[in-house]
């Protein structure tokens, strides 16, 4: 999963932090989190930047985000869920695979914007992530929008027997290539492929990082940028997000 960061050494803000429920000790514990690779490649200046325009989260939102950064969880953060909010929204998703789904923070921001009949399908290897995802999805009122798989990501396809309009992809990076092609197929005409860690913390610059979940990131984007039906863009907020449109 991702690794939520934000600029080394700077103090996080908001328009109006006062109102956030993020503790000052798990800021700093955040800010700190960020490794070599990041520092080197990621310009966390333009992140820090548009975390504070960001507007004010609701409450639900920044507990989310406190939990996440309390316990080190690796998660998408707030710029990319509005990402993901947005390319919901504007296809008017009704079927979404969220393979990777931990505390439910991805699921979530999609989940609050899809139609009343919309379902997101989740899924996590891990009991407790479930059932703290599946109380937050019960609190924001949207339980019922989420199909929560207790086991493998890729048991998904099978469990959403259906045409996808969005596939978001956040599970361990060596998989990746094969969750494009399980997915691919499935996306329809004007349907998004997303996924994030896509600059992997600068790993993908050198050559000499040879291992599999590197790989994997490199042989996911060389399938994004070969495959004919596919438009993509990799955006380079946090850790790189690829955006993928289903063109025919």
């Amino acid at each position: 999963m991702a690794n939520w960061i934000s600029a080394p050494g700077s103090k996080f803000t908001t328009p109006n932090s006062t109102a956030s429920a993020l503790s000052a000790s798990s800021l700093k514990s955040w800010a700190n989190s960020v490794d070599k690779y990041t520092k080197e490649s990621i310009n966390s200046s333009i992140d820090q930047y548009l975390l504070n325009v960001l507007p004010q989260r609701d409450d639900l939102m920044s507990r989310m985000e406190q939990y996440g950064l309390e316990r080190g969880f690796p998660f998408v953060g707030p710029l990319a869920g509005n990402l993901l909010a947005m390319l919901a929204s504007s296809i008017n998703a009704k079927r979404i695979i969220d393979l990777g789904s931990g505390f439910g923070f991805s699921a979530l921001h999609m989940a609050r914007v899809i139609p009343e009949d919309g379902v997101v399908f989740c899924a996590d290897d891990n009991e407790e992530n479930r059932s703290v995802a599946l109380k937050y999805f019960e609190e924001a009122g949207v339980a019922y929008k989420i199909k929560y798989h207790l086991g493998d990501a890729f048991d998904l396809f099978d469990i959403a027997s259906t045409e996808l309009d969005l596939v978001f992809c956040d599970i361990n990076k060596e998989k990746y290539p094969d969750a494009f092609k399980l997915a691919w197929p499935r996306i329809r005409k004007g349907g998004y492929f997303v996924a994030d860690n896509m600059l992997w913390h600068g790993r993908v610059l050198t050559s000499e990082d040879q291992q599999p979940s590197t790989q994997g990131i490199r042989e996911l984007t060389r399938l994004l940028y070969s495959t004919a039906n596919a438009r993509t863009v990799i955006i380079p907020i946090r850790d790189g997000l690829s955006v993928t449109l289903k063109t025919a």
